[in-house]
């Protein structure tokens, strides 16, 4: 079997059996989840084995669309020619993007049983799902700067359709809001990406990082001070925290996760804004490098601004999750704070201040973190489902008292929750440990305060979820949604929408054993991966040695 190919599979099987269902559908209705079940199962073949060569075999494997070609290219600066620029769209599958890619097809198909009964079940819902997904992967995979913006922007669009999928006025009016303020993002990005090939002539990630270093003979040196240079990282780093919901620039994802159908708000909790920033972490690590960040004292600036912003989005997203009334809204404002902890991670890889043992455990932190939060989060969104079609509990004054009617949700709420809080044995933990670590090894004592204030704020807002269930009770004759009527989110959003929101078929659905199933896998891989910290720094080490191979320090760059 010629292992190249397979990343051109990953991609290609997704998008073309994304028009399956909307083909099929001609014939049969609703036929769309059984299309998508084969697709997926296929899908996650082909990444376990993918997976298979990058871990085992220790390969990293590349796909050159159109051709490996390598011939002579005309560079950018003084019209010099010179060998060694990709001409074609290269797919890359490495330590890094194989760990993104088993996360999406295992998530793709696992969620796809929660949504089998809670929907949504049209036809052309699951060629979204499908689309998404396909999108995802080459958000994963892609090694060019362009086709990045690409992959983001299929992302996008099938994001926003699956957001107002929900039949409610309020899904389409977060559809909106994210369709405008990602749009936004996405343009800010191609802003940073035209101002790299201005500079270096290419959109290969490797060939502008070696441009960018000096490594061609027509460049008079390493163009890490050229204010093109700078902007494009400024551009690329905003758009970059946009599209994975940084504050201040996070408004469209409370909105979006609250107001989606249920197994569309699991899917892209776990999945949209950690392959965006996956995306920062590829391009700040392995475009920009570390060397970039401690040329210019400007770059520096630069990179503490987006820790700071990056630490903002910790305590405010703290902060409002636990503010909120409505389980789903808390949950969003959660992810807010997430992103900013990973954000802070990404930083502290590339710090001038970090060493190279900072450096490790940043990387460390950063992909465990990625992995961590999908599980956990799209746990605690599948458990959030699950309770509001078993018990129609939408608000954490609904949960008061389940714990004796729905033992199995609370016990996994209250597993999942610690694990978001970063208590062990959970794989949470591990993910937040090591970026505490980093933090402390490069000397950066204020992110350290920001990971403690944030695991205090995390621990009040899951305290109040966990009380309700165990220590409370629903009074007996209290109608359901007692709160709901006349609830208002902070940051916007009625409460009362939650209680109406319906699949396809226009009505509430009932607990599945599909849904049962989705919170017991995420339970259970929380906490079995919580005992595999070794195994997983070891699948990382490799892309921890690239970022450190790149530091100042080490010096090599070629």
């Amino acid at each position: 079997m010629n292992e190249s190919l397979l990343p051109g599979f990953i991609i290609a099987i997704p998008i073309l059996g994304a028009a399956l269902p909307l083909a099929l559908g001609l014939f049969r209705q609703q036929v769309g989840w059984a299309v998508a079940a084969v697709v997926l199962a296929l899908e996650t073949a082909v990444a376990t084995v993918l997976a298979y060569f990058i871990y085992v075999d220790g390969q990293r494997v590349v796909h050159a669309l159109g051709g490996e070609n390598y011939g002579r290219r005309e560079g950018a600066a003084g019209g010099y020619e010179s060998e060694g620029f990709a001409v074609g769209i290269e797919l890359v599958a490495d330590a890094l993007s194989g760990a993104m890619i088993l996360l999406i097809a295992t998530v793709a198909l696992i969620v796809l049983a929660f949504s089998r009964r809670s929907g949504p079940r049209g036809n052309a819902f699951y060629s979204g799902y499908l689309l998404l997904t396909g999108g995802l992967m080459g958000v994963a995979m892609t090694g060019d700067l362009f086709n990045l913006f690409v992959f983001l922007e299929i992302v996008g669009l099938a994001t926003y359709a699956m957001v107002a999928s929900g039949r409610h006025a309020s899904a389409a009016v977060a559809a909106l809001k994210y369709l405008i303020i990602g749009t936004a993002g996405a343009s800010l990005y191609l802003v940073g990406v035209g101002y790299l090939y201005v500079v270096t002539g290419t959109l290969n990630m490797v060939d502008v990082s070696h441009s960018l270093a000096g490594n061609p003979e027509w460049i008079d040196g390493p163009l890490y001070s050229d204010p093109l240079v700078l902007g494009a990282f400024a551009f690329i780093a905003v758009g970059l925290a946009t599209k994975a919901a940084i504050y201040p620039l996070h408004t469209w994802q409370p909105d979006a996760y609250a107001e989606s159908p249920d197994s569309v708000t699991i899917y892209i909790s776990a999945l949209v804004s950690t392959l965006s920033a996956y995306a920062l972490a590829r391009i700040t690590w392995n475009v920009f490098t570390p060397e970039f960040f401690a040329a210019t004292a400007n770059a520096e600036w630069m990179l503490n601004g987006l820790l700071v912003l990056a630490g903002l989005s910790v305590l405010v997203g703290s902060a409002l999750a636990a503010m909120q009334r409505r389980v789903k809204r808390m949950f969003a404002y959660s992810s807010v704070a997430q992103f900013g902890l990973i954000v802070i991670a990404i930083g502290v890889a590339v710090h001038p201040a970090a060493g190279e043992t900072a450096t490790q455990f940043a990387v460390y932190g950063v992909v465990i973190h990625l992995i961590a939060h999908a599980i956990i989060k799209g746990g605690l969104f599948a458990s959030a489902g699950a309770f509001r079609a078993g018990s129609h509990a939408t608000t954490v004054s609904d949960y008061a008292g389940l714990a004796k009617q729905r033992p199995f949700l609370s016990g996994a709420v209250a597993i999942l929750g610690f694990g978001i809080v970063g208590v062990p044995p959970t794989v949470g933990f591990i993910g937040k440990w090591y970026i505490g670590v980093g933090a402390v090894q490069a000397g950066l004592w204020a992110v350290v305060f920001v990971i403690f204030a944030s695991t205090l704020l995390t621990l009040v807002y899951i305290a109040r979820i966990l009380e309700k269930l165990y220590f409370d009770y629903q009074p007996e004759d209290a109608p359901p949604h007692a709160e709901a009527s006349d609830a208002i989110a902070t940051d916007g959003g009625n409460a009362a929408e939650e209680t109406t929101q319906t699949g396809f078929l226009g009505t509430t659905p009932s607990l599945s054993v599909g849904m049962l199933a989705v919170v017991a896998i995420a339970t259970l891989l929380s906490v079995v991966l919580g005992f595999m910290g070794s195994e997983l720094t070891d699948a990382v080490q490799p892309i921890a040695d690239a970022v450190i191979e790149n530091s100042p320090e080490v010096g090599s760059n070629d």
